[in-house]
């Protein structure tokens, strides 16, 4: 260590420059990282708030909740330790008071029509519940990105319905779009442009809790609908495993380029020492020494290096805006950062067998 430390402050430029790139692999991996599971995320978060276990459809829907249209009378023949009933339906709104004619104005969002009585009412963390078919509860995002606060009118695209917001809650996006819950009839009426609360009143699915984490004890009484592990729904979203295995692939390749780049670096920085570490054997210093301290050396740097980056990744998630699908997770980022430095060490490893076989009159000749 002591070897390493004093080769470090004597050639400072050197050593700020590997760092440096170090540094510049590392934030480039974590940032990508974040972004791509940011995005991964906004497609599912919604769902993801019920904690539920499965989602009943109806069997001809192909795993589709937008094309799964069950009546009432239907849903209420799936039995479950708890059950809820969901209407889904995508739509475009504006805020009243704003230009029709103007794109900006218009926002694209997805109704979840819910019992505020059932399992998968979100929790409120500003304003208040919906109480009525004219009220929504919507994701905070709405405020942070489109400037849509407690009180405001929204305006439905090709339908005469308007709806009040009364409350936000957090995390709660479907297929990226930000999700308003109402009422069963208030998405009907979006849907349908009527409401029905008779039994042949339609939803799109119900959502089940079923025991010990699965969908073990939910009954359908039907044959017109079947049950999904929620797992297994998810990833049938459209485009979120085309999106999800995309992603994955470009970081998986980045962070193995990234990791034989600072692999490389470090054999480098080692086979341009020979001569150094020629003069150091022929003073008697044993090969063991000189390793450990080229080992020393290189999980200094990496943490360094690596650390620093990870730094600035956190520093740039806090400064991004919200529209950025941006989001930390501390399981990958502790892998990768764990990863960079272990193939910085092997690196190192690799280049003591260079070291070991250094013959000091011809590294010194």
């Amino acid at each position: 260590m002591f070897l390493a430390w004093r080769e470090m402050k004597h050639s400072k430029t050197r050593f700020a420059l590997i760092i440096g790139v170090m540094v510049l692999v590392s934030y480039l991996v974590f940032f990508l990282v974040g972004l791509a599971y940011g995005l991964a995320q906004d497609n599912r978060t919604s769902i993801d708030k019920w904690e539920a276990d499965g989602i009943v459809l109806t069997d001809e829907s192909n795993t589709n909740i937008n094309m799964s249209m069950m009546t009432l009378e239907q849903a209420k023949k799936v039995k479950g330790e708890n059950v809820a009933f969901l209407g889904q339906a995508s739509s475009v709104v504006r805020k009243s008071g704003t230009s029709e004619n103007d794109d900006e104005n218009k926002v694209n969002v997805t109704f979840f029509g819910i019992d505020s009585k059932q399992f998968i009412m979100p929790e409120v963390i500003e304003g208040k519940a919906f109480s009525n078919d004219d009220e929504v509860v919507a994701d905070i995002s709405l405020k942070e990105e489109e400037n849509i606060n407690i009180g405001d009118t929204l305006e439905l695209a090709g339908n005469d319905k308007k709806v009040k917001v009364v409350g936000f809650t957090k995390n709660a996006k479907f297929n990226v779009a930000p999700v308003l819950y109402t009422t069963i009839p208030s998405y009907q009426e979006v849907r349908f442009e009527k409401s029905d609360s008779s039994d042949a009143g339609r939803i799109s699915a119900v959502i089940v809790r079923g025991e010990n984490n699965s969908v073990d004890g939910v009954d359908i009484e039907t044959n017109d609908l079947a049950v999904y592990p929620i797992k297994d729904y998810i990833n049938k979203i459209p485009g979120y495993t085309a999106q999800v295995l995309t992603f994955g692939l470009m970081i998986g390749f980045l962070i193995v380029i990234a990791a034989v780049v600072i692999g490389i670096f470090i054999y480098v920085l080692t086979l341009q020492k020979s001569s150094l570490f020629g003069v150091m054997k022929a003073q008697g210093i044993s090969n063991f020494y000189i390793s450990k301290s080229v080992v020393a050396q290189t999980f200094i740097l990496a943490v360094v290096g690596v650390g620093i980056g990870l730094i600035l990744t956190i520093v740039t998630g806090l400064a991004l805006p919200a529209a950025v699908p941006y989001t930390t997770n501390i399981i990958f980022l502790a892998a990768i950062t764990t990863l960079l430095i272990v193939v910085a060490v092997l690196g190192a490893l690799f280049s003591v067998r260079t070291v070991v076989k250094i013959d000091p009159l011809e590294a010194i000749g």
